[in-house]
């Protein structure tokens, strides 16, 4: 039978280490909780994968599918009445996914050793982004928890979906993007240096755009591997940046200015926002407070500044859709209007929640349209550049007889 060590804190709180034998790590914990204590960390002694949880906070993967699960199903639990530590110890001992039951065991050791749910979480910033920390340090500060947890749970679903519905709008451009891309480099290595030898035979001047080609393609043949090394360090590079904080809010306010895409993620922030504020407000969360969650559930730090502004103005004694009117990118005037018409009702959560709705289906609407017009552009321009290097290539077959003279 094997033996777990444990380190746990009696009733007055002193802490004290010890072993048990159990037939596995559930037995081991009920068995000290038997006894009176609480469970700070466990360990199944010779065994290295069983060893703290502690000690390999960032060993090992989780699935996004897996961390969904857990907390839609840790919501349900809690809603049910199930006391936090029991439901832990279901969630840990039902999951299959070892790097799962890693992690489940590690937040059930340190919930149990006196830490909140948040703290334990954030140990664990690959599954719990800072966003979704702070929401249930909110919730568990207030007392609503569960709703919480299952907003997180519908938060992740839904991003979830929007991804797989653009990726799924996408695979085929993708592929005919591969295919274009196989037959330019055919073209340009193969086909055209050919034809150039053809027309070089023959003598003569060739058209602008046929010399221009060729000189393209005389360059790939050339210095083929140079453009590949070049390209991987350009990709390097701009990840570098990206992972930058100047870079990371240089390519948002890029983003922000294009048109289509721009309106795009400002209206998912501003659901996202509307949501997480009306359910904090709900839930009877101070105002101060509720923005401050709300806005890092935006996450985008350009219109994160903008309601970190709001918020010192709302602090200082403004109502809230004054300040919030001056970020027009992501508060339209019809929003901070509604907005300001609710806050006189005295329904401010209960707009925030509907306005979340109403935008969420024009947010669908719009990457509908998005995805849409992207499939016919895509081809649009791998016709072109397929088509202006064919039609180079057989100006010169037009003006043969005048090249054999």
């Amino acid at each position: 039978m094997p033996t777990f060590t444990y380190t746990a804190l009696d009733a007055k709180g002193k802490k004290m280490s010890g072993a048990v034998s159990a037939q596995n790590r559930s037995a081991a914990l009920d068995q000290v909780g038997r006894e009176g204590l609480l469970t700070v960390s466990m360990a199944e002694q010779g065994d290295d994968a069983a060893k703290p949880a502690t000690l390999k906070r960032f060993s090992g993967r989780v699935s996004q599918a897996s961390v969904e699960a857990f907390i839609r199903e840790l919501a349900n639990l809690l809603t049910a009445g199930v006391p936090m530590n029991r439901a832990m110890h279901i969630l840990r001992r039902e999951t299959s996914q070892p790097g799962a039951k890693r992690q489940w065991a590690a937040i059930h050791d340190d919930v149990a050793g006196g830490a909140s749910l948040a703290d334990a979480m954030s140990r664990w910033p690959r599954s719990f982004p800072a966003v979704y920390v702070a929401m249930v340090r909110a919730g568990e500060t207030a007392g609503f928890l569960d709703v919480v947890l299952g907003q997180i749970a519908e938060f992740r679903s839904r991003e979830r979906d929007l991804k797989s519905k653009v990726k799924g709008a996408l695979a085929y451009p993708g592929i005919l993007a591969v295919l274009a891309t196989g037959v330019l480099i055919f073209l340009m290595t193969y086909f055209i240096p050919r034809f150039s030898a053809i027309f070089a035979d023959f003598g003569g001047a060739l058209p602008m755009l046929t010399r221009a080609i060729v000189a393209v393609s005389r360059a790939v043949k050339d210095y083929g591997p140079l453009f590949i090394i070049g390209a991987a360090l350009v990709v390097v590079l701009i990840r570098r940046v990206l992972k930058s904080e100047a870079g990371r809010l240089a390519t948002e306010k890029l983003l922000l200015r294009v048109p289509a895409v721009g309106r795009v993620l400002a209206r998912f922030a501003l659901v996202r926002f509307c949501r997480m504020l009306g359910t904090l407000l709900g839930a009877g969360v101070p105002l101060v407070t509720s923005l401050r969650v709300a806005r890092e559930a935006i996450g985008y730090q350009t219109l994160s500044e903008a309601v970190h502004l709001s918020m010192e103005e709302v602090q200082q004694g403004k109502p809230l859709s004054r300040s919030l009117a001056s970020c027009e990118q992501l508060f339209p005037a019809s929003v901070v209007e509604m907005i300001a018409v609710a806050e006189e009702s005295g329904r401010l959560d209960q707009e925030l929640r509907r306005l979340g709705t109403v935008y969420e289906a024009e947010l669908d609407r719009q990457l509908r349209m998005l995805v849409a017009l992207a499939e016919p552009a895509l081809l649009f321009v791998m016709a072109a550049i397929i088509g202006t290097i064919v039609v180079g290539m057989l100006l010169p077959v037009f003006t043969l007889q005048e090249l054999i003279r």
